[in-house]
């Protein structure tokens, strides 16, 4: 069992940049391939961008696709993104998740989630 915990968000112009920690605890943080999500107002939790368990692999969603980068620090126990050229429509709460294995895109089921920070891009 991991327990991950997101920090980082806040208030940024368009066109700035952000970067989003997921902090785990409770569980060898190296066991587990790691997600990025949002949530925006009256919309769905979405996939963002994904992490395989030793950082070899990622995926993301098209929208952030040369916008932002996934990584991860085994040894700080900690995951990050990176969110660069913000947009107004990147405006949400970004969850980070953990689940066992590395699965690609959408569509995957997390076993542990976050509660969650908010980020808010201003136009």
């Amino acid at each position: 069992q991991v327990q991950p915990v997101e920090s980082g968000g806040g208030l940024v112009q368009a066109g700035g940049s952000l970067r989003l920690s997921c902090s785990t605890t409770g569980g060898t943080f190296s066991r587990w391939a790691m997600g990025w999500f949002r949530q925006a107002p009256g919309k769905k939790r979405t996939f963002i961008a994904t992490i395989s368990r030793r950082g070899e692999f990622t995926d993301y969603a098209d929208s952030v696709k040369g916008r932002f980068t996934i990584s991860r620090d085994n040894d700080k126990n900690t995951m990050y993104l990176q969110m660069n050229s913000l947009k107004p429509e990147d405006t949400a709460v970004y969850y980070c998740a953990a689940r066992r294995n590395y699965c690609l895109g959408d569509g995957c089921a997390y076993e542990y989630w976050g509660q969650g920070t908010q980020v808010t891009v201003s136009s």
